[in-house]
């Protein structure tokens, strides 16, 4: 009996999310094998955080001494090409990209793997000092992820360490010990993010806000008021001026008695 390809083992009319299915979990330890979490780091108790940046399946670890404004990093990224590539992590103190970036680049250099600094000032890149301290560098070649790996201790550069510029990047090829330019996909032009070193957390460059208008405020008129009618006043007109009314009170009393008097004195005159 002829014996069955490995396509003949699979079952007939297996629906295509199923095979795809099957592939994700062949490629999935692939994948696990360049996490932050999965990673065998040298010195790995020196770092408190690590993180997976969000393209070009590179990590950083590292840790913030406030005491002293440094930290602890180490960089982890696989170049396209194994180890002819070159990696790159950086701190931009003036500015979100590549330009005015102070960087560290690993390679491998006459044999050897080395790390050296360099301040990105156009796309040729050049060996030069850079704007903060840096001790302690090493680098090395991972041939079991196909990774290179930058450790370092920096003296973080002036201002908010809750919001650094942080750059990396990957190249496929080193000439005459010059890193070469590497590719302008999309992950690469991407691969920047702000770095907190307190909270130990990377995100993209804040947006500019945006401005939502204040709610226009509905105005309820005040209801009108009830007015009530004050009642008419009684008018009780005042007597004729000079005249006096008979019998109103005391006076008209004496006016009566005296009037009575003068008539009956008359008629006893007379």
């Amino acid at each position: 009996m002829a014996s069955s390809s490995p396509l003949q083992l699979l079952p007939r009319g297996l629906p295509a999310a199923a095979l795809l299915l099957l592939l994700l979990l062949v490629l999935a330890p692939a994948a696990d094998a360049l996490a932050c979490s999965s990673q065998n780091i040298t010195n790995s108790t020196l770092y408190s955080t690590c993180l997976d940046l969000p393209t070009l399946s590179a990590s950083l670890h590292f840790s913030y001494d406030r005491a002293n404004s440094s930290a602890a990093v180490a960089f982890v990224a696989a170049p396209p090409k194994g180890e002819d590539g070159w990696v790159a992590w950086a701190l931009n103190p003036t500015a979100t990209g590549m330009f005015g970036a102070q960087a560290l680049i690993a390679f491998r250099d006459a044999g050897v793997m080395t790390v050296k600094t360099y301040n990105i000032t156009s796309t040729t890149v050049r060996e030069s000092p850079i704007s903060f301290e840096t001790w302690d560098r090493a680098t090395e070649y991972n041939s079991a992820d196909g990774t290179m790996r930058i450790y370092a201790k920096i003296k973080v550069p002036a201002g908010d360490p809750a919001k650094l510029n942080q750059v990396w990047q990957v190249g496929s090829s080193v000439t005459n010990s010059v890193p070469d330019a590497h590719a302008m996909a999309a992950e690469n032009l991407g691969a920047k993010r702000t770095l907190d070193l307190v909270a130990g957390t990377g995100r993209s460059p804040a947006p500019a806000p945006t401005l939502v208008p204040a709610p226009v405020p509905t105005l309820v008129p005040a209801p009108a008021p009830t007015l009530v009618p004050a009642p008419a006043p009684t008018l009780v007109p005042d007597p004729p001026s000079g005249v006096s009314r008979i019998g109103e009170g005391s006076n008209g009393a004496f006016l009566v008695l005296s009037f009575a008097f003068l008539v009956s004195s008359f008629f006893g005159f007379y």
